[in-house]
């Protein structure tokens, strides 16, 4: 289970240039795109850029979140600020870039949560501790999760090549 405040709420249909403007597409490494997620949006990126990103927080969002292109930036942008996003539900390639990556998302159709809701996201179910509702997840297969779980795509294989190979694999670092 896992305690986090909403932070932030945003409507449907936001796609992978409003995540990610494509103005900053030549600036790709995870270390420097956190800065530029959500830049047109201003309020959104201050609160990513002073926020306290120790514990997770979360966006709130509605359906088709991640739309348009495929740039896996929108999803390392958001991995870049420990959020968890939770959308009614997520476009298909920004879905598969956010497991890739290792990036929590949470599909919950029928969420209802505002601006500084606390809420407890655990397997199955989301708590609007604030509201006191209950709201089902539609949860990730257990082979998409398990990348999830070990921080993306690249971790898990490390992991996966370290538990065949045992102490062959000199370049897993796990």
């Amino acid at each position: 289970m896992t305690k986090t405040k909403v932070i932030y709420k945003i409507g449907d249909d936001i796609s992978t240039d409003i995540i990610y403007p494509g103005r900053y597409m030549a600036t790709v490494l995870p270390t420097e795109t956190p800065a530029f997620a959500f830049d047109d949006i201003q309020e959104l990126n201050e609160l990513l850029k002073n926020g306290d990103n120790s514990t997770p927080r979360t966006i709130v969002c509605g359906k088709n979140f991640g739309c348009g292109s495929s740039r896996e930036q929108a999803a390392s942008t958001l991995k870049g600020h420990n959020l968890i996003i939770i959308a009614k539900d997520f476009a298909r390639i920004f879905l598969q870039n956010s497991i890739n990556l290792g990036l929590q998302t949470v599909i919950c159709p029928q969420i209802e949560a505002n601006v500084g809701d606390e809420l407890e996201v655990s397997e199955g179910k989301v708590i609007n501790k604030t509201s006191g509702k209950t709201f089902e997840t539609v949860p990730l297969p257990p082979a998409r999760q398990a990348i999830v779980d070990a921080g993306g795509l690249i971790p898990y294989t490390q992991k996966r090549l370290k538990e065949k190979l045992g102490t062959k694999c000199g370049n897993c670092h796990n």
